[in-house]
């Protein structure tokens, strides 16, 4: 389903951004079609989240996690069991998959499976040449970062000693 909002002045007003208004305009955030399996997402502090899944019935065999770029996907697959004859079901057995957009530097550090609920810990982890760093006015790339690191590491600001 399309949006009926034009991001084009957005597009040609932002560097960078495609990605967001391609997700926006193509609704590929998380699809939810059934609702199923319910999930919680919670943020466990700065950078640090956990997304819970309630997956009773299913084992650890019967559930794939893959991460793929910005992508978190969960599988569920229920292998056929012939020996037992139910009267009644009625603990879902179907199939399911999940798809978790992920943000930039988000990496899964622990899938965990207990009690029928599955437990997937998820770090955002910024590289350190991707931090903000301050850059002297005139200095060239290099020697702007090598002025903002030696300066933080001596717990001195950069400003020129004063003359005598």
């Amino acid at each position: 389903m399309r949006t009926n909002y034009d991001f084009a002045p957005f597009r040609r007003a932002t560097v960078g951004f495609d990605r967001l208004f391609d997700l926006l305009e193509n609704n590929l955030t998380t699809q939810i079609a059934d609702g199923y399996p319910p999930f919680d997402l919670v943020r466990d502090g700065e950078g640090r989240y956990r997304i819970n899944l309630a997956v009773a019935g299913f084992r650890p065999d019967e559930i794939d996690v893959t991460a793929q770029q910005n992508l978190l996907i969960v599988a569920g697959r229920k292998k056929d069991s012939d020996d037992s004859h139910y009267i009644h079901r009625g603990i879902t057995a179907q199939d399911f998959e999940r798809r978790f957009g992920l943000a930039d530097y988000v990496q899964v550090k622990n899938v965990d499976l207990a009690e029928g609920m599955l437990s997937i810990e998820l770090v955002r982890e910024i590289p350190e040449e991707m931090k903000p760093r301050k850059i002297a006015i005139g200095a060239p790339g290099d020697t702007a970062a090598r002025i903002a690191d030696s300066s933080a590491n001596r717990g001195e600001d950069a400003r020129p000693p004063e003359a005598a």
